[in-house]
């Protein structure tokens, strides 16, 4: 009885490890859609929203954000920021309907606005196994110009991206 015991117990203990994916041997390619991660350009991210740097759809951006307390967003953020955290603010035009991921570096949180009115995510998710992607978001946009504000990074540099989700 003991044995099986152990036994059953090693198997428990051995399958969330086999669940995980083996990332020593280097990160694995991204998708074609975020494919413009792995050429980040530098960007200073805007501290309201008449200064919200240019984001272009497909290429990535290392942005250098500002603290929290000199960012004036359009709206709210609706998740407050923690005090000692970053943000800032990006503008991106859309000009094909459709549903576009907003891809980040490290946590933060994501709003994007049309005007003055925050959008609804439709998805979420982590990026993929292996690679620097750690966080997924994604929006239905209709053509126009958009804000998206990030809120209650931990540090002042965040890669980020904005790319046409694949469906």
């Amino acid at each position: 009885m003991p044995i099986t015991a152990l036994w059953t117990l090693a198997l428990a203990v051995a399958t969330p490890a086999q669940a995980q994916p083996d990332c020593r041997s280097g990160a694995t390619p991204l998708p074609a859609e975020l494919a413009g991660w792995t050429a980040m350009t530098p960007l200073v991210a805007g501290a309201g929203a008449k200064a919200a740097a240019p984001l272009t759809i497909g290429r990535g951006a290392r942005a250098t954000l500002a603290a929290t307390p000199t960012l004036r967003y359009l709206r709210a953020p609706e998740k407050p920021a923690a005090a000692g955290s970053f943000g800032g603010l990006f503008a991106v035009d859309v000009a094909r309907a459709g549903r576009y991921r907003v891809a980040l570096g490290e946590g933060a949180w994501i709003d994007v606005l049309h005007g003055d009115h925050t959008l609804p995510s439709v998805a979420h998710a982590h990026g993929p196994a292996c690679s620097p992607i750690r966080k997924m978001v994604d929006f239905d946009l209709a053509p126009g110009r958009y804000v998206i504000q990030i809120a209650g990074a931990k540090a002042a540099t965040l890669p980020l991206m904005i790319a046409a989700a694949a469906r």
